[in-house]
């Protein structure tokens, strides 16, 4: 605490020592001219107690209870050494007071407390002087224990901060490497396909090239199309997957046909899912249909878990060379607050892998309430490949 206040005044452009010395300056000057007042014939020594008194303030920060100490000392010294000085303006003790109560242990500010009330009671010969001098120490005392407590808060909501965007960034991150460990599964599957589907076509050339000619020549249009494919893929998804190695799970790419089977499944649930695919989509990349897929199933599966919702609805249009896929339920949404693309958000580990899902194909996810708020709409556009990407025929 002592380290982060001097740094703040630091970048504030104000020296701690500094300002503590023009304390001390004015607090002597203070007690100098009370002396002065009380009795303007007063020997040397007596001024220089009374400046004593605040010699010790810019170290008050550093060791507030050895600086309360001297002053004590000082103060005491004045008092019984030359009485009448006792008119003086504790301006030093208030400081040095409020000093012990913003930065030492409890055990440390109770005890000074007790012994300066007690002192107060037992060394002030009026009941005026009594009152005014536990008026000033209290005072200083409670207004130091504010500032301890409003500096303690602080902290606490600073670190609770820190505590809350570290652990936001690790679990986007450890959302972020498993979906990526998932794609790189999938597109290994498709990539394994395509290169074993080059290599059975290749190795069927030469056997059918002298036989039957057209079928050597589909089977080289093939390989041409299979391997075109690939290249398309490796390069959407090397970006993403470049400082990631797994062991794939080999499984067969889902396709936009089986979204019938999710719906099903998930109306199975006790949801009412209304599944509107267009005709004529044409033709749809392997990828962009696999990412579709697991879009929806995604956005589901969140509506099952976490929306209330009674129904949903699936669309999937081709927009352009898009194609628009759109997840939506009448479940209770989310605050306006969260109503923020999936880009931007850092929790929820299903819209993190949304995204990802989006991006390693060359598209874009959105995730947000629905119209007036109601409800949860999850959107994508994926590219359909306008590089020239087509559909791989049967061999």
């Amino acid at each position: 605490m002592e380290r982060t206040a001097q740094w703040r005044m630091r970048a504030a452009g104000l020296n701690p020592y500094l300002l503590d010395s023009l304390l001390a300056l004015t607090s002597a000057g203070v007690a100098a001219w009370a002396v002065y007042n009380d009795d303007p014939h007063w020997p040397a020594w007596v001024y220089l107690l009374a400046v004593a008194t605040a010699l010790p303030l810019p170290w008050r920060r550093r060791a507030p209870l050895t600086v309360l100490a001297l002053y004590s000392a000082a103060e005491i010294a004045l008092t019984v050494l030359a009485h009448s000085a006792n008119a003086q303006v504790p301006l030093a003790g208030v400081i040095g007071l409020y000093t012990v109560a913003e930065r030492c242990s409890d055990r440390v500010r109770w005890s000074v407390l007790a012994l300066t009330v007690v002192g107060n009671l037992v060394g002030t010969h009026s009941p005026n002087g009594a009152v005014f001098s536990l008026l000033t120490s209290v005072g200083s005392y409670v207004f130091g224990s504010l500032v301890r407590a409003q500096r303690q808060l602080a902290r606490l909501e600073a670190e609770r901060a820190q505590e809350a965007g570290e652990r936001a960034a690790s679990e986007a991150g450890r959302a972020v490497a498993q979906e990526r460990a998932r794609i790189a599964r999938e597109m290994h599957d498709i990539l394994a396909h395509a290169v074993s589907l080059m290599v059975i076509q290749a190795e069927a050339g030469p056997v059918v090239v002298r036989n039957d000619p057209d079928r050597a020549i589909r089977a080289f249009d093939t390989i041409a199309d299979a391997g075109r494919d690939a290249m398309v893929q490796l390069r959407r998804v090397l970006g993403v997957l470049k400082e990631e190695g797994t062991g794939p799970q080999l499984a067969p790419q889902p396709r936009l046909a089986e979204l019938g089977e999710v719906a099903e499944r998930v109306r199975r649930a006790g949801l009412r899912v209304d599944l509107d695919v267009a005709d004529g989509l044409g033709a749809v990349p392997a990828d962009v249909e696999a990412t579709a897929y697991r879009i929806v199933q995604e956005a589901l599966t969140n509506t099952v878990k976490h929306s209330g919702a009674d129904r949903a609805a699936i669309r999937v249009r081709r927009g352009g060379r898009e194609l628009e896929v759109v997840v939506s339920d009448n479940g209770r949404g989310v605050a306006a607050a969260l109503g923020r693309t999936v880009v931007g958000w850092s929790g929820g580990r299903g819209l993190v892998g949304i995204r990802e899902r989006a991006a390693a194909c060359g598209g874009r996810a959105e995730a947000g309430p629905g119209p007036e708020g109601k409800g949860f709409v999850v959107s994508a556009r994926l590219p359909l490949g306008a590089d020239g990407v087509v559909e791989r025929a049967g061999g």
